[in-house]
């Protein structure tokens, strides 16, 4: 969805970042400031996970229903090894 908000620099040279803008701005968060020939874009820098950050995130998820045994996955790895070597 595209709003047009009207943003004023002061006479002190100080960018006039309306509410409705600042709502949408979240503190801590890096912007990148593109610059072209006559606009200017502020992109949100996707955050890193820390590997601690990662590890909570993917135990949360829980097991994978789908995921094969490794026992499977062995199978799968002879399976491709036999074709391979079978191959003209």
């Amino acid at each position: 969805m595209d709003t047009n908000i009207i943003a004023r620099v002061s006479s002190q040279g100080n960018l006039e970042i309306p509410d409705e803008v600042l709502v949408k701005l979240q503190p801590l968060t890096e912007y990148e400031v593109l610059i072209k020939e006559d606009e200017i874009v502020f992109k949100k820098i996707p955050k890193q996970l820390a590997w601690a950050e990662l590890s909570a995130k993917i135990s949360g998820l829980g097991e994978d229903a789908k995921q094969p045994s490794l026992q499977e996955i062995s199978e799968i790895v002879r399976e491709i090894k036999r074709e391979r070597h079978h191959k003209p």
